[in-house]
């Protein structure tokens, strides 16, 4: 059997989202009460009927005539003043329930894994958060204010029709089932369509995300007439989604009109009837028939309110999709936090796969490394050999498959993820920033820094002076994704906020190989500075970056090929030789010379 409208109403994830006004009920109470003034003024002026046609129009009694505007003015009135306070009061409610719905989501996708956003469409999500939030406060704010105060509204109506005439009242309600019949029938096709119409505008979303912030790449292939012509694809998709909507929601009316008009006849009839035979007044009637078409109107509501509905419920089934989603990230109920400070990582018989592969798909096989306190560990091999999977490994980005990574001798999965990633800093190849000030995002891994600190941050990272020679200096807003800076300045910025953060473990994830000569080399000089005294993984593709690190380890299909330092790894002629002569073929192949030469860096941060 079908659940009722109210049975999917009133199911687990609508509960939690009617939980969300617990704190709000003395508002939501007082607009019921405000709804039940506004049912009775209804009501009321059905009654004020039969007194005005009988008592003034048939009777011609001069004192009804006083007393019978004056009862309609303050009906009137009365239904202004709750009408007002009613609508403020559902929407301060119902607006009151999206802004914690929308802060639980997005609270919930930032606590999520990583993973996580690989597999979603930034759009998406994005149309989560703003298409269908908005959908449910519609439903919320519209709807169930309509229900509400159409609910008292028949209430009433209906105890005066059965006080009117109780026969003719049972007359009308003869045709209010096949009344409810579209509400039925089309709300499930509102329902379907609406969910349809989502998805379409959160593809839509992520399509016009993508193509904005590759706008550079769009216009340098000459593709701006290939996205135009995906875009109307999409638009055109979405257009045939809403008619179908518009359709469903468009045929309940006339259905309905149908029926309402089949009850106003029969009454009229039967009324009629009655006044010519004299065992009724026109007054009665008149009143009667005023009570009916009242009636009928919030009867007829229903349907459009039941598609509003049905395309709330729709939306709440896609938010909690994403509330509901859990975490893979646990953290353990006895995990502990690590103190700052220098601190030894540990890789013991790490395998790792990313989920839904294969289990022969693993991207790291038996890895072991014990890096000491202070060392300064670079990570070489070709691409896809498992270099930066390994380092997100460190900050539970993903967890391993197998084996267990270790910090100070405690398994990382027993450390609190706050405490954790405190203890890290990253600087990747591609810097990511946001359309803040500069001082922002200098401060963002540490935002009670005072300016002193952020100053020296600056300093450190060679930026100082660079930020000094802009108007606002480091009130500077840089653009999104800072735009509006070079490459090198922005990893520059990216240092600053590492150094600031000053944390224990530091991952720089091939964060040179996309400069130009001469940024490489003040991003370098701000590098020296930021791996003083600290624990460092270095992914690097420019073997030239990491000659002098204490160690290199060398990557191949997952697996630890060699390791050793330069020149040793040289001598060996492996996997890291192979590397060098791809790189620096017809160089000096012992210290790099060539191309620390031509391009003119000196000596290397690790010196």
């Amino acid at each position: 059997m079908k659940k009722s409208v109210f049975a999917r109403f009133f199911n687990s994830k609508n509960k939690r989202l009617l939980a969300l006004i617990k704190d709000k009920w003395s508002s939501l109470l007082l607009a019921m009460g405000c709804m039940a003034v506004v049912a009775a003024t209804a009501s009321a002026t059905a009654f004020l009927v039969k007194p005005a046609i009988d008592d003034i129009f048939v009777e011609k009694n001069v004192k009804m005539l006083k007393i019978v505007p004056l009862a309609v003015m303050i009906v009137y009135f009365l239904r202004g003043v709750a009408t007002y306070f009613q609508t403020y009061l559902m929407n301060y409610v119902g607006q009151s329930i999206i802004r914690r719905l929308r802060n639980n989501l997005y609270d919930h996708i930032q606590d999520l894994p990583l993973s996580f956003f690989h597999r979603e469409k930034t759009g998406v999500l994005m149309s989560r958060i703003t298409n269908d939030v908005n959908i449910i406060k519609s439903m919320v704010s519209d709807a169930v204010t309509s229900v509400l105060k159409d609910f008292f509204t028949i209430v009433g109506l209906t105890g005066l029709i059965f006080y009117r005439d109780w026969k003719m009242a049972l007359i009308a309600f003869l045709v209010l089932p096949g009344a409810f019949y579209p509400i039925v029938v089309f709300g499930r096709r509102v329902r379907r369509v609406s969910t349809g119409c989502q998805e379409s505008m959160a593809d839509m979303n992520s399509f016009l995300h993508e193509t904005f912030a590759g706008n550079k790449i769009v216009k340098a292939f000459g593709m701006e007439s290939f996205e135009k012509k995906r875009f109307y694809d999409k638009t055109y998709d979405l257009f045939k989604l809403q008619m179908k909507s518009v359709a469903a929601k468009a045929i309940s009316s006339p259905v309905m009109e149908l029926f309402g008009g089949i009850g106003a006849a029969s009454v009229i009839w039967f009324g009629g009837m009655k006044v010519i035979g004299g065992t009724s007044t026109p007054g009665t009637f008149f009143s009667f028939m005023v009570a009916v078409l009242m009636l009928y109107d919030p009867v007829k509501k229903l349907s459009k309110v039941n598609n509003t509905i049905q395309e709330g419920l729709a939306a709440t089934d896609r938010v909690y999709e994403i509330i509901d989603y859990e975490s893979d990230i646990k953290e353990s109920e006895k995990a502990v936090e690590i103190q700052p400070g220098p601190h030894q990582v540990i890789f013991q018989n790490v395998f790792f796969k990313y989920e839904g592969k294969a289990e022969d798909a693993m991207v790291l096989k038996n890895i072991n490394l014990d890096v000491k306190a202070g060392e300064v560990l670079a990570l070489a091999g070709m691409s896809g050999g498992g270099k930066t999977s390994l380092v997100n490994l460190i900050y539970r980005f993903y967890d391993v498959t197998k084996g267990q990574i270790l910090i100070d001798g405690i398994d990382i999965r027993d450390i609190k993820i706050s405490s954790l990633r405190n203890q890290i800093s990253i600087v990747t190849q591609e810097p990511i920033l946001f359309n803040e000030t500069i001082r922002d995002n200098i401060a963002y891994g540490n935002p009670d820094a005072s300016d002193e600190e952020i100053e020296k941050a600056a300093k450190s990272a060679y930026l100082y002076d660079f930020i000094q020679n802009l108007s606002e200096k480091f009130d500077t807003k840089i653009g999104e994704l800072g735009g509006r800076l070079s490459g090198g300045e922005k990893q520059r910025i990216c240092i600053a906020r590492a150094l600031l953060k000053n944390a224990s473990i530091l991952i720089l994830d091939e964060a040179t190989s996309a400069l130009d000569a001469e940024a490489e080399l003040m991003v370098r000089n701000a590098l020296r500075n930021l791996m003083k005294g600290r624990t460092t993984f270095v992914v690097a593709h420019r073997l030239s970056t990491i000659r002098h690190a204490d160690r290199i380890v060398v990557l191949s299909n997952g697996q630890i090929a060699e390791a050793g330092k330069h020149d040793e790894l040289l001598t060996r002629c492996g996997e890291y030789y192979k590397l060098y002569t791809m790189q620096f073929a017809g160089g000096d192949k012992k210290g790099l010379k060539y191309d620390d030469v031509t391009l003119g860096l000196g000596n290397s941060p690790y010196e």
